[in-house]
C-alpha cells in the first residue's frame, strides 16, 4: 500500500556509512579468478555488511524484540558473490537470494535496503511491531523481499519448482548444516537429481544449531557425503576463503545439473565472545556489539545502540490486568522440564531409565527441556531438526504400555507431524507432547511460527485413544494438568506461549489454580459467574478475556468467564450453564478457522441450545512485534469488550 510504502521510505540516519558499498560484476561463465581490484570489492563489501548486520539486528536485542545475527552474519560473502553474478548475467540467472534457513532473514533486509527497496534508517526497525520487519522474510509484507522462507529446511523442494519454471536459468538457494537436518531437503535431493535442475545451493556449514553442535549430537552427520550419497555434485571449500569460495561457486555454475557447495566456518566469524558459540544462532548481546561495532570504528551505531536503541514500546496494559496478579508471572515453557523432573524422580533410576525417554528437536533452550537434560541426561536424547522422525521414535518406545516417552518442539512443527501423529496413534503408542509458542503472542518470526492449528493433533477415529488436547491458563494449573496427565495411555498435548502468562486470581483476588485447586481432566474452569452471557477461552487468551469480563461488570454487565483447558473434552454441566445464558462467545489465541471456535458452536447445537453465538481468534498474518500480537488480532481486552456489547445489545434488540 502507499502508506506501506512510505513507512519503508522515510528518511533517517543510519549510524554505519553504507556509501563505500560498490556494485561489482563478476561473470562465473568467463572469469576462471577473481581480479584484485573485484577481490578487493567484494572483500570490502562483505566487511561492511558484517558491520551493518550486527548493528541492525543488535538493535533487536536492544529494544526487547530479539532476532538472529551469526547466521546472515556468515553468509554475507556467497551473498555478495551472488549478487555480482546477478548483477553480470540477469539473463542466466533467476536473481533472487532463496534461503531455506528463514532465521537469516537480514540478509533479505539488507538485500532491499541495497537495491533502495527501504531505507537503510528503517533496517533499525528490525523484528519491531508493524514495521514490516518480521523475524523470516514473507510476501507481500517488506518491500524488497521476494519470497517466504517458511520454516527451517522448507524452501529447497519449492526451489526445484522456480527451477522446473524458468528452464535454462540458474536458481540459488542458501542452506545450512541445520537446515539440511530436515527430511524434505533429502526429498528435494532426489528430485533435483533425478531432474537434473539447474539447482545449485551454497550451504552454511558452520556446526552450530540452536542448542549444540551437530558434530557432538551426530557424529555421523556430514553434510557434503550425504548429498553425494543422493547424487548431487558436490565440493567443500572454506567459506572465508573469497578465492577458495569463489572457484567453488563457479565450478557449480558451470557443473551440468544441481551441484552444492559446502562453505565450512565457524559461526560468526571474528565476532568477539560469538564466533563459534551456540549464541551465534541468536540475536547479538548489545555489549558484544559494543565491542566488535567499537573496534570497527563505528562509534555512532554504538552510540546509538546504547542510547536510542533501547526506547521500546511495551504493552499498555502490562501489569494493569484485572483478575490477576501481573507480577507473578511464569513461562509454562520453562516450566514443563521442573515439572517433569519432580514426577520422574519419583522412580527409582533403574525404573527411571526403563521407562521414560525424552526426545529433543534441538530446541530443549525454548521448550523447558534443557532443565531434563540438564538433571538426568540418562534419558535424555539430544536430537536435531528432523521432528518427524524424532516424534515417531519417541512413539516406537512408547508402544510398550509401560512406557512413556516425551516429545517437544514449537506448535508451528505440530502442522509437520500430523502423519507421525497418527501412525502413533494407529500403533497405540504413549507419547506426551509439549507444543510450546502456542498462539502468537510474542512470536515476531510471524505466521510461519504462529502455533494456531494445534486441533490438527486431534485428529483420530472414535475408536482410537482419545487425544488429549490442553492448554492451561498460568503456571499453577500447567503443573497440575501435567501432573495429572503425564502417566495417561495415548498421545496427550499440552500446550504453552511463548511469553510468560500472569497468575489468576478468583473473584476474592486468591490464587485461582494454586493452592486447593485440583485438575480434573474434562472439566472446564468457572473462573467468573455470570447471568448475561458468558466468555470461553484458554491460554493467553484467558487473562485477556478475564480482564475484559472485570471491567464490564463493573459497568453492570453480568458476564461470566470460563477456562477451558481441556480444549476437545465437552463439559456437561458448564454446557448447561453457559448454553441457557443470552450469549456464548469464544476468545482463542489459535486460528479462528480450526480452533475452539468452529466447533463450540456445533456443541450448543447438539445439545438444544442456541444462545447468541461467536468466537473471536487469530485471523490475520502477523504484525511482527512481540506484545502487539494480540491486539492485531483482535482477542486484546479492548476488542473483547466492544465484541461483547455489540453481542449484548444485539440479543437485547432481538428479544
Amino acid at each position: 500500500s502507499v502508506l506501506t510504502g512510505r513507512l519503508f521510505k522515510m528518511a533517517g540516519t543510519f549510524e554505519i556509512d553504507m556509501s563505500s558499498f560498490k556494485e561489482v560484476e563478476i561473470n562465473p561463465f568467463t572469469e576462471a579468478t577473481l581480479s584484485a581490484e573485484k577481490k578487493a570489492t567484494i572483500l570490502a563489501n562483505v566487511q561492511l555488511c558484517r558491520d551493518a548486520i550486527v548493528f541492525f539486528t543488535s538493535c533487536g536485542a536492544a529494544s526487547g524484540y530479539g532476532g538472529h545475527t551469526g547466521g546472515a552474519y556468515d553468509t554475507v560473502p556467497e551473498v555478495m558473490l551472488l549478487r555480482s553474478f546477478f548483477k553480470a548475467c540477469p539473463d542466466k540467472f533467476v536473481p533472487i537470494f532463496f534461503d531455506e534457513a528463514g532465521h537469516r532473514v537480514a540478509t533479505q533486509y539488507l538485500l532491499a535496503a541495497l537495491d533502495g527497496d527501504m531505507e537503510f534508517s528503517h533496517l533499525k526497525k528490525y523484528r519491531v511491531g508493524h514495521a514490516g520487519l518480521p523475524g523470516h522474510p514473507e510476501l507481500r509484507c517488506t518491500p524488497g523481499v521476494k519470497f517466504s522462507s517458511g520454516r527451517l529446511g522448507q524452501m529447497w523442494p519449492m526451489v526445484n519448482g522456480v527451477a522446473m519454471a524458468n528452464k535454462g536459468k540458474i536458481a540459488w538457494c542458501l542452506g545450512s548444516d541445520g537446515s539440511q537436518m530436515e527430511g524434505n531437503d533429502s526429498e528435494a535431493a532426489r528430485l533435483c537429481v533425478a531432474q537434473n535442475l539447474k539447482v545449485k545451493l551454497v550451504i552454511d556449514d558452520n556446526n552450530v544449531t540452536i542448542a549444540g553442535h551437530p558434530k557432538d549430537y551426530f557424529p555421523g552427520y556430514d553434510v557434503e557425503k550425504t548429498l553425494k550419497g543422493h547424487g548431487m555434485g558436490t565440493s567443500v571449500c572454506d567459506g572465508e576463503d573469497i578465492d577458495a569460495l569463489y572457484a567453488e561457486m563457479r565450478a557449480a555454475v558451470l557443473a551440468d545439473g544441481p551441484y552444492a557447495v559446502v562453505a565450512r566456518r565457524k559461526m560468526a566469524p571474528g565476532v568477539e565472545g560469538v564466533e563459534g558459540t551456540c549464541g551465534g544462532h541468536d540475536v547479538i548481546a548489545v555489549a558484544k556489539a559494543v565491542v566488535y561495532l567499537t573496534k570497527r570504528g563505528h562509534m555512532d551505531a554504538v552510540k546509538w545502540l546504547e542510547g536510542d536503541a533501547k526506547i521500546a514500546t511495551k504493552d499498555p496494559q502490562a501489569g494493569d490486568y484485572l483478575g490477576t496478579k501481573g507480577n507473578t508471572q511464569k513461562a509454562n515453557r520453562g516450566e514443563f522440564g521442573l515439572v517433569v523432573n519432580k514426577i520422574i524422580e519419583r522412580l527409582s533410576d533403574e525404573e527411571r531409565v526403563s521407562k521414560i525417554v525424552c526426545i529433543d528437536s534441538d530446541l530443549e533452550g525454548s521448550t523447558g527441556l534443557k532443565a531434563i537434560h540438564q538433571k538426568h541426561p540418562e534419558i535424555f536424547v539430544q536430537s536435531g531438526i528432523m521432528e518427524r522422525a524424532n516424534f515417531q521414535a519417541a512413539a516406537g518406545f512408547g508402544m510398550d504400555k509401560t512406557k512413556q516417552a516425551i516429545f517437544s518442539t514449537f506448535a508451528a512443527f505440530l502442522e509437520m507431524c500430523i502423519s507421525e501423529i497418527t501412525m502413533a496413534r494407529l500403533n497405540y503408542s504413549n507419547v506426551l507432547c509439549h507444543f510450546s509458542h502456542s498462539g502468537v503472542d510474542d512470536m515476531a518470526d510471524n505466521p510461519c511460527h504462529f502455533g494456531i492449528n494445534n486441533f490438527f493433533a486431534d485428529n483420530g477415529l472414535d475408536e482410537h485413544e482419545p487425544t488429549g488436547l490442553y492448554f492451561p491458563a498460568d503456571f499453577h494449573q500447567f503443573e497440575k494438568c501435567l501432573e495429572s496427565i503425564f502417566w495417561d495411555q495415548g498421545i496427550r498435548c499440552i500446550f504453552s506461549t511463548r511469553s510468560k502468562l500472569p497468575e489468576i486470581t478468583d473473584k476474592d483476588g486468591k490464587s485461582m489454580f494454586g493452592e486447593g485447586y485440583t485438575f480434573v481432566k474434562g472439566k472446564d474452569d468457572v473462573v467468573r459467574e455470570g447471568k448475561d452471557g458468558y466468555v470461553v477461552s484458554f491460554g493467553d487468551a484467558l487473562y485477556r478475556s478475564l480482564d475484559a469480563v472485570e471491567r464490564l461488570r463493573a459497568e453492570g454487565m453480568d458476564i461470566g468467564l470460563i477456562n477451558k483447558c481441556s480444549l476437545n473434552v465437552v463439559d456437561e454441566a458448564v454446557m448447561e450453564k453457559i448454553g441457557n445464558t443470552p450469549f456464548v462467545l469464544v476468545v482463542e489465541p489459535l486460528n479462528k478457522k480450526t480452533g475452539l471456535g468452529i466447533r463450540f458452536g456445533t456443541w450448543l447445537l447438539e445439545r438444544g441450545m442456541s444462545p447468541k453465538y461467536s468466537h473471536i481468534g487469530s485471523h490475520k498474518e502477523g504484525s511482527g512485534g512481540l506484545w502487539e500480537h494480540a491486539y492485531h488480532q483482535g482477542y486484546d481486552s479492548a476488542s473483547i469488550q466492544a465484541k461483547l456489547k455489540l453481542m449484548a445489545g444485539a440479543k437485547k434488540q432481538k428479544k
